[in-house]
């Protein structure tokens, strides 16, 4: 990909770049979260049979695991897309307040 297929030609390219630029940002953002849940756990894994007892470490897993499941949802499905019509209609009503 050359630095010609990033610049756009028109405002509906404009648009489009953007809209991939987003999405390709939201994904990123999941994966960081995923990482993160990962070494995150693996350390609370370790830490729990160290101290051996009852397995408190579930708990954790239980209720970021929803979390991480809702952010990949959220970036995979519909929702993402309309979060981002929900953010440019929002913008357009506080450009137009502007004026």
């Amino acid at each position: 990909m050359s630095a010609s297929d990033l610049s756009p030609r028109s405002s509906s390219d404009d648009e489009k770049l953007a809209r991939a630029r987003r999405r390709v940002a939201a994904l990123k953002g999941f994966y960081i979260h995923l990482t993160v849940f990962v070494l995150v756990m693996a350390g609370l894994v370790i830490v729990n049979l160290l101290t051996g007892g009852p397995w408190w470490v579930l708990w954790a897993l239980f209720g970021w695991g929803i979390g991480l499941l809702a952010h990949g949802l959220a970036v995979s499905t519909h929702i993402s897309r309309a979060i981002a019509n929900w953010e440019q209609r929002k913008l357009r009503q506080y450009l137009r307040e502007e004026r």
